[in-house]
């Protein structure tokens, strides 16, 4: 990969979207203009994030620039996780067995179900009375 070439790819879960733009570097995050540590506190999420870089075994070799939108901060860590997946695999396809064996090429679909009308949440039913 050209020093000057930027790989640019989409992650996606629940209702949340990452754009990944990944490029040679020292190691650098930005999230939505903001650290890596800063945007993510918790340690679950800043993990799940790194983990395709750790399976491939290029930890501080990119620059990567986020912009995450939408769900909540577990959505958008897991976007953000499937958006570096791709970058990687864009760069190198050999990648892909060690990608695919952690699960991290797979669009997770789950999301919502939506509430229905004349119940409290999607399934459950206000208590039924005979009498």
């Amino acid at each position: 990969m050209a020093p000057e070439t930027r790989i640019q790819t989409v992650g996606r879960r629940k209702r949340s979207v990452a754009r990944v733009l990944m490029s040679r570097g020292t190691g650098k995050w930005s999230v939505n203009g903001r650290e890596l540590a800063d945007y993510f506190p918790r340690p679950t999420h800043q993990i799940r994030i790194v983990e395709p870089f750790k399976v491939t075994g290029s930890e501080g070799l990119f620059d990567v620039t986020v912009r995450v939108a939408g769900g909540g901060l577990t959505g958008q860590s897991d976007a953000v996780r499937m958006g570096l997946a791709r970058a990687l695999l864009e760069l190198d396809g050999e990648n892909r067995p060690k990608l695919r064996e952690h699960g991290m090429l797979t669009r997770d679909a789950r999301q919502v179900e939506r509430k229905k009308p004349g119940r409290p949440k999607a399934r459950k039913r206000f208590q039924f009375s005979k009498r």
